[in-house]
Order: C-alpha cells, then structure tokens, then sequence
C-alpha cells in the first residue's frame, strides 16, 4: 500500500520523461486521461454519478490513504471535513498538468471495507468542462470479471492495461480489511503513486473501482503485502499481484450538492458507528 504513495510529486516534466522512455501499453485507445488528476502522493480522478446535475460541486476519487494527514486507523470513518487540498487536472493525451484544482471539503474517507476518499472542490462539473474542456468519469456498477480495464495513474502519467483476475472475499493487509477486492491479471503491475487511480472499464469508459494495493515481497498480511481471504478463513498470497476497491457503493450516498449522506437508503459505504470511530465534526 505504502509503495504506491510517494512523498512529493515529481515535476511533470519529469514524470512524462520517465513514462516516455516505456512502451504504450496495449488495448487502451479508448482510454486516455481526461479525468485524471496528480495529487502530491497519490493519483486521482475527477468523478461524477450518472444523476449528478451539471451545476453540481465537481468531486475527486482517491484512496483513504493518500489523505494528507495520513492513514486512517482500521475502523475509522471521516465525514464532512474542511479541505484546501490541490489537484493537478491532466490533458487528456497525459503529456501534462492543464489547470489546478482545490478541494474546500473531504467529503468521506476510510480504510474499512474499502479504501476510498471524496473530495468536493469549489468549482462544478460545467465550469471544468468549461475551463479545460475535461468531462468527469462516470461512476459505474460492480465490474465483471474478466473484463478488460485501465488503470489511470495521473501521478505518473501513465496507463496500465489489463483484466479483471476475480474478486477477494477479504483482503487484509496489517491493520486494514477490505471486501470483495478487485484482483488485477499480472499485466497491471502498478508501482508507487498509482494509489487512487481510477479503474475505468475499457468497453463502458467509466470507472469500476479505485486502485490501491499489492503484495511486494511475499509476506503473509504484512503492510505491503495483503493476503486473499475466502469465506472459509483460508488465506492466500499472491506474490507480485495487484488490486483494487470497489466504487458501485458509492453513488447510493451521494445527494444534490455532492453531498455524502450515509442514511440514505441504499447506502453500502461503511458508516461510523459505536463500533467504528469516527471524525465527524460541524
């Protein structure tokens, strides 16, 4: 988890050099990066819910763990914080930053059950297009296995192809659980800062999930190394592997506004609780 968040962002000219010097990844014509965004440790997406109005507050996908503040302790569920956080909005051929975004509020984020954050920005969908001529991601459903997929890092400019392995019952890595995971054909072999990338389903173009983690070196549920878990309590490790987290439960808690409401009915996200500790605050 920890290998695919950096310190500080690279400068793009350096980040694309780097990137350049790689062949194009295969089966991703129809993906580019338009939606994607660079944070200082992690990547992202500027995403929206199929009934969101266009006058809506735009919101960025990332992981519970690139937040600034660092990671969320097992359990803990974070509602509605203020935020000045930045996002550099890429072009969509990735050859660069067009326009910095800001966030005025954290909408969500956890590393329970899923390892997601939602960040609200002071500017709407309209005013993106608008500006920079970039439309945000579509949320979709649950992906299927064996569909292809990219994953889009805007850290580091750069598109990974493949499919979907299947899905993990749980998958644990130290503290942290997370259900029904996204495991990744060997092909996406993310590395460091590719955390928060949007998992976009080639056929669609809309994003099934948010990349997150992988196992490094072979340990047994260690940081760095999440283990598969299946219903019996057998524990698998899969050397090298990558995965992600699912985003279907997402748009049953959004409200008008790109508001999280976790009452809402239909809404999956886990939810602070006498059981979850939480930082919810006015």
């Amino acid at each position: 988890m920890t290998r695919r968040l950096l310190g500080a962002i690279l400068p793009a000219t350096a980040a694309f050099a780097l990137v350049s010097a790689m062949p194009a990844a295969a089966e991703t014509a129809a993906v580019d990066f338009a939606g994607a965004v660079a944070l200082s440790n992690c990547s992202g997406s500027v995403v929206r819910t199929a009934s969101a109005a266009a006058d809506d507050p735009a919101l960025v996908l990332t992981n519970g763990h690139c937040l600034e503040e660092g990671f969320p302790e097992a359990g803990e569920v974070i509602v509605d914080q203020p935020s000045a956080r930045t996002f550099s909005l890429l072009n969509a051929d990735g050859s660069g930053p067009i326009g910095e975004l800001r966030a005025n509020r954290l909408e969500y984020a956890t590393m329970t059950g899923t390892d997601a954050a939602l960040y609200r920005l002071d500017v709407s969908y309209t005013q993106i297009e608008q500006s920079y001529g970039i439309k945000a991601l579509e949320l979709a459903a649950r992906p299927e296995e064996g569909a292809a997929i990219s994953v889009v890092s805007g850290y580091w400019q750069k598109i990974y192809s493949c499919s979907v392995d299947g899905f993990v019952h749980e998958l644990r890595e130290a503290d942290w659980t997370w259900q029904d995971s996204i495991r990744y054909t060997p092909e996406c072999d993310t590395i460091g800062g590719t955390s928060g990338s949007p998992i976009v389903d080639n056929a669609s173009g809309k994003v099934v999930g948010v990349n997150n983690t992988g196992n490094e070196s072979g340990e047994r549920c260690t940081m760095n190394n999440p283990c598969e878990v299946d219903e019996q309590g057998n524990v698998t490790v899969r050397h090298g592997r990558n995965y992600g987290q699912q985003t279907h439960q997402i748009p049953g808690c959004l409200t008008a506004g790109s508001r999280i409401d976790l009452n809402q009915a239909g809404c999956e996200l886990p939810k602070p609780s006498s059981l979850l500790k939480s930082l919810v605050r006015p």
